[in-house]
């Protein structure tokens, strides 16, 4: 049996800090970015706050939000 990840309320008598939220990502068409599995792109169209559209070259794919492998160059 495997157990789910669930996020905790953070109390404010706890003497541990409070998780922080990493900043959103914004990309904008043109845009040069990598990915960790398919390498080196441009971005070509953004859905906003949803999905960016990446040309790797001989691929194109969508990557859809929070972007966790994408990086902006």
């Amino acid at each position: 049996m495997t157990k789910t990840a669930v996020t905790r309320a953070h109390l404010a008598t706890s003497p541990f800090k409070a998780p922080v939220a990493p900043p959103a990502k914004h990309f904008a068409a043109g845009d040069r970015v990598t990915h960790d599995v398919f390498g080196l792109g441009r971005v070509t169209s953004v859905e906003d706050g949803i999905a960016v559209l990446v040309d790797f070259g001989g691929r194109q794919e969508r990557i859809v939000s929070p972007y966790p492998k994408l990086t902006v160059l």
